[in-house]
This record gives C-alpha cells, sequence and structure tokens, in this order.
C-alpha cells in the first residue's frame, strides 16, 4: 500500500477520499488552512493526519510516495513548489478516484448545475438498498451512510457512482472534473451558466458538457433531463442511447398525480408515459422530483426492480446542507440549511420550502460567496429569486475586491429592489456590530412565532448556523 498526501485536504471530497482510501490501507495524510467542523470533525473521527497550514516540512513529515493536489491549490503554495523542484509524484483528486475507486467497476456519473448532490446521494442509496453494494463519490455527507466517499463492495463488476462536478479538476489539467471518471451510465440533470471564475460564457460550459457526453461508450445510456433545452442540445450528439426524464411529453420517465404531505412528496412514476410504480420520497420541491426521476432511471437501468425502488425511497435521508432541517428551536422556529448559491437553485430552494410549511412565514439569509454571486451577473435573476421569503438577508459578498467596481454584486440596487416587492430588508457587513453577529441582532428584531430561516451558502455563512442556534434554540 501507497503513503498518499492530500495537499488541500479539508475540501469536502478530498477528505472524503483521503478516509475511503485510508479503509482501503492506504497510510493517508495531508494538510490545509482551512480546517473545520464538520471536515475537520470528519478527519478527526476517521484517525486522519493533518498539518493546518503549510510547510514544508509537512512533506517531510509524510515522506509520501504520492501526492493529491486539490483544485483549490496553486503555483506559489510552499509545499506544491517543494513537490515540484523535488520531482515528487504528483496526481489530481479525480485522476486518483478513477484510478483506485472506479476501475473495474461499471461507471455511474451524477452531472448538472443543480442536484448533483441529492442526485448522487439519491442513486447510491437505491443501489446499496438493492443490494449491490456500490462505491461512490458525493460532494457532501449523504446521511444514509454518514460518509461522503467508499470503495466498490465487489472486488470486481461492481459499480461505483460519482457526483461528476464541472469545475476544474487542478492546476495542471483545466478539464471539468467529470471527464476524468470514465462513464458508463451518465446523469446530465440540468445546464446553467454558473462558476464564472473558470467560464467565460454559457458555451463553454456546453463545449466542456459535449466533451463529457463524447467520452460515454456506445454501449453506455445517457439519462437526461428531457426539460432543460441546453441538456437536451448536448444529448442529441450522443453516440450511445438516451434516456430522458422530467415533466414535458415525450419523457421516457416522468411523475403523475404529485402531491405534498407530512414532509413526504408522493407521485407515480411512469415510463414511456406507462404507470409503473407510486413513490415516496422524504424531500420537497419540483426540482427534488426531477432528482428523484433520474436517479431512479439510473437505478432501473442497473437492474434495479421498482418496488425496491419504491422502499429505498422511502427511507432516503437527505445529505447535509441540503434542506438540512433543525426542529425543535424556541417558539416553533425552523431553521433550514442550504447549500443554495445560484438564483435558480435558490428560488427552488425557497418554493419548495413554502411547499413543505405552507402559511408559514420565510426569512431567507443569502450569502453571495461563490465567484459567480459575488459578481453581477445575476444582479437581475438574484432579485427575482427570493419570491416566496418575506424578509431577506443579503450577507456580505465574498472577497469582492477580486473584481472591479462595475463588475461586483450591486448590493444596494439589489436591496431596493427587493424592497420594491414588499419584503423587509436588510444588508449585513455595513452597521457598526460585527459580521455576522449583525445579522443576529437584526433577525431579534424580526423573527416571529412560527418563522421559518433559510440560510443560503456554499461555504460557512461565518459560522452564522451556531449564533443562529445559540440565539434562538430552547
Amino acid at each position: 500500500m501507497s503513503s498518499i498526501y492530500f495537499l488541500g485536504i479539508g475540501g469536502t471530497a478530498m477528505a472524503s477520499v483521503a478516509v475511503a482510501l485510508s479503509r482501503l490501507g492506504h497510510a493517508v495524510s495531508g494538510s490545509d488552512t482551512a480546517l473545520y467542523p464538520p471536515m475537520s470533525t470528519y478527519l478527526d473521527t476517521h484517525n486522519i493526519r493533518y498539518f493546518k497550514g503549510f510547510s514544508e516540512d509537512n512533506i517531510h513529515a509524510a515522506l509520501p510516495d504520492l501526492i493529491v493536489v486539490g483544485n483549490a491549490v496553486s503555483r506559489g503554495n510552499c509545499e506544491l513548489e517543494y513537490a515540484l523542484d523535488n520531482h515528487l509524484e504528483l496526481i489530481s483528486m479525480p485522476e486518483l478516484v478513477r484510478k483506485e475507486l472506479i476501475t473495474g467497476n461499471t461507471s455511474l456519473v451524477v452531472t448538472g448545475t443543480h442536484g448533483k448532490t441529492t442526485t448522487t446521494s439519491l442513486l447510491a442509496w437505491l443501489l446499496d438498498f438493492g443490494g449491490l453494494n456500490p462505491g461512490f463519490l458525493v460532494g457532501g455527507i449523504p446521511e444514509n451512510f454518514s460518509i461522503g466517499c467508499r470503495a466498490s463492495g465487489q472486488k470486481e463488476h461492481g459499480f461505483f457512482v460519482t457526483e461528476g462536478d464541472e469545475y476544474d479538476t487542478a492546476f495542471f489539467d483545466k478539464r471539468s472534473k467529470f471527464m476524468l471518471y470514465r462513464p458508463d451510465i451518465a446523469i446530465v440533470n440540468n445546464m446553467e451558466f454558473d462558476h464564472a471564475d473558470i467560464f467565460d460564457s454559457f458555451e463553454d460550459i456546453r463545449k466542456s458538457f459535449r466533451q463529457f457526453v463524447n467520452i460515454i461508450p456506445r454501449t453506455g445510456v445517457l439519462i437526461v433531463n428531457g426539460d432543460d433545452p441546453a441538456a437536451c442540445e448536448v444529448a442529441s450528439r450522443a453516440l450511445c442511447s438516451v434516456e430522458r426524464f422530467g415533466f414535458s411529453d415525450g419523457c421516457d420517465w416522468s411523475a403523475r398525480n404529485i402531491s405534498v404531505t407530512g414532509g413526504m412528496t408522493t407521485f407515480i412514476i411512469c415510463r414511456n408515459g406507462n404507470p409503473q410504480e407510486t413513490l415516496s420520497v422524504p424531500l420537497a420541491g419540483r426540482h427534488n422530483i426531477m432528482n428523484t426521476l433520474a436517479a431512479v432511471a439510473t437505478a432501473s437501468r442497473c437492474g434495479l426492480h421498482m418496488e425496491n425502488i419504491a422502499h429505498a425511497l422511502r427511507l432516503f435521508k437527505r445529505p447535509k446542507r441540503r434542506m438540512e432541517i433543525t426542529e425543535g428551536l424556541r417558539a416553533g422556529i425552523t431553521l433550514i440549511e442550504d447549500f443554495a448559491h445560484h438564483p435558480t437553485a435558490i428560488k427552488a430552494t425557497l418554493e419548495a420550502i413554502a411547499e413543505l410549511y405552507p402559511g408559514r412565514r420565510i426569512i431567507a439569509c443569502f450569502e453571495p460567496r461563490s465567484n459567480t454571486t459575488a459578481q453581477n451577473i445575476f444582479q437581475n435573476e438574484l432579485a427575482a429569486s427570493f419570491g416566496p421569503a418575506a424578509a431577506v438577508i443579503i450577507g456580505k459578498a465574498h472577497r469582492p475586491e477580486r473584481y472591479a467596481p462595475d463588475r461586483q454584486l450591486d448590493m444596494k440596487r439589489l436591496g431596493e429592489e427587493l424592497t420594491k416587492q414588499d419584503k423587509t430588508v436588510f444588508l449585513a457587513g455595513t452597521a457598526n456590530t460585527a459580521y455576522p453577529a449583525d445579522i443576529i441582532e437584526f433577525l431579534e428584531t424580526i423573527v416571529r412565532e412560527n418563522d421559518v430561516a433559510v440560510l443560503m451558502s456554499n461555504g460557512s455563512f461565518s459560522n452564522l448556523k451556531s449564533l443562529f442556534l445559540d440565539k434562538f434554540g430552547k
């Protein structure tokens, strides 16, 4: 077995892969600057040795055979520079996953701008419940497993499910990560512009997805969102079998008679217009029906029977930070944490919450943290994405100095547009109180009994969740 060192081990996928390879018997260690819960706790729980901060001494102490370079690591990092100067063996995380975890298995790759983590978690759970004992890599922690990555339980000819991110691979490999995962069965769930730091246009993103579809073998299968024109255009170039899921006519997989009761969404799944089974899943929102259709279609292709799938879906637990619900707070307040960081995802999340909690007031807290939302690319779309919320708190934009003033998200204008919609609005980071304590102070003035507070960010939101629970917990 090898000694493997993860440079940037604090990332969700990096930490998860590190634990999976440790379980296979490799000696695993790593380093990072920003190590905080839940990933620091995850590494500690699994006895993974890691260094806080970067130093050449870390490499000397670890003596690795192989260094895995995270895609957040760039030239100038002292450990990377040392590895290059001394001709140490470097590899990207996706390439390592392909070589160590995917090879020998049927590769199932879940892609799309939105819904990847939930869909990957669903698919891995369906296969696991069905007795196929799959390996998987999820960009989060799926609650049915409590780990983000594991090897397949089959020594050969098993299944491996990968969340296929379109973000780039490493400083030395600018391909989208999903290009490394050798798909046999692939899902393209949706396509929109995102990741403005690496893609110049929506056409650039489409090009990357076209390349992905082009590596699916003729014997493979592409499961595609039939309601998404861009995804369908990409699928039209596939040389493999294509199955479509969605609500529109002509989809191979569709949902009918949809109802939501007690936190469960129930619908009849149809194949080629023919009813197959009544399914119930503890997820809310139209977007999660699409995620479920994609996972069910793929699980069916893997040989699972619909009765087994139906049973598994009822027992599914959503991944952490995907509409993660905390009940039992004072005055009947509910707190929901979600990863939503794109206008489409914000809108879908809030609509799902309104469906889940009819008649209750929603307070939305959003942090413009991604490289796309910290800019004014979605200035108008953001203003239109908070429909169900009665109050909106906008957190500080993440490192706005990266962009020229005319490219930055105009926070004042966003606040004005939301105010015109008769929403109570607060722009955080502008008061004398330290951030994000100013958000808590504002919430104290507006929160009412039975309110639903929603925290949306692709980062830690400066520990806002803990502060909220300290203030409003029982």
